[in-house]
């Protein structure tokens, strides 16, 4: 029987300082790192993996999928994925990790898969698996390590955060229906080519009679309205000076020197409850 070890990096934060931390803590362990690449990633997230590689020392795999995104959007009748049908999450990155353990399960290896789910995350649970010699791991919750934990690991050891969480709370595809708004108009000043390849997706599904858009209850044509759009980022600008209000001042951490959290601004309200798979 072999032993393999295996940590699916998403291209988010969690993920990424659980790879660091396994390498500081556990060298012995061979890990294999892998990605489940949709072909509809940010370039940040593209650029982020580099460079976790070079800190790694080693590449981390592409799962290819085979199929893209557009083949499993024909396959839906042209209806977009969302938050209750996320046939995207099973079709593009599932499926993949599946078929490639599967050899492995067969033979009769043994799996240990490392999942970065927290400590301060109850409500999370990791990927269920139906084999029995398929164990998942989270390190992090037996270490007690939480988020503030999750940016100290990622600062002190260089490797740092995805430029993307300049601008964005989560990795995934450029048309992530868990985006907020805000994080919709700043994909359309960001990667402006993105976001009109999305309104196109979005067009002909709606077109074939998909019942949902990419954001809840608004169409992304409405949404670059430019009076829309300044109302979306007053209303975010609002909620912002709110959640800072309440953070405690931390003098060794100063609250500028924290990449944004958008989830902590939104909460609940507003594209929470994202796929583990995709964006820890």
């Amino acid at each position: 029987m072999v032993e393999r070890h295996v940590l699916g990096i998403s291209g988010g934060k969690d993920s990424a300082a659980l790879a660091v931390y396994m390498r500081a803590h556990h060298p012995e362990i061979d890990i294999d790192y892998f990605f489940t690449d949709t072909g509809e990633e940010l370039p940040e997230v593209q650029e982020f993996l580099g460079k976790l590689e070079g800190y790694l020392g080693k590449p981390i795999i592409r799962l290819n999928p085979g199929r893209d995104f557009r083949f499993w959007l024909r396959q839906y009748n042209n209806f977009l994925p969302s938050p209750q049908t996320r046939w995207c999450t099973r079709q593009l990155k599932l499926v993949p990790f599946e078929q490639w353990v599967k050899p492995w399960l067969a033979a009769g290896d043994h799996i240990i898969s490392y999942v970065a789910i927290r400590s301060d995350e109850e409500y999370r649970e990791g990927y269920s698996s139906k084999a029995s010699n398929l164990v998942v791991r989270m390190p992090f919750r037996e270490a007690g390590i939480n988020k503030t934990d999750v940016i100290d690991i990622l600062e002190n050891s260089g490797v740092g955060y995805p430029k993307y969480y300049e601008w964005r709370s989560r990795s995934g595809c450029t048309f992530c229906f868990f985006q907020q708004k805000i994080e919709w108009v700043r994909l359309q000043e960001r990667h402006p080519d993105a976001y009109e390849e999305a309104k196109a997706l979005e067009k002909d599904a709606l077109e074939h009679g998909s019942p949902f858009t990419w954001s809840k209850g608004e169409s992304l044509a409405d949404m670059e309205n430019p009076a829309r759009i300044a109302t979306i980022k007053s209303e975010y600008e609002k909620r912002r000076a709110w959640v800072r209000k309440s953070i405690p001042v931390n003098p060794l951490r100063p609250i500028t020197s924290v990449p944004e959290d958008i989830d902590d601004v939104y909460g609940e309200d507003e594209g929470n409850g994202s796929c583990n798979i995709c964006h820890k």
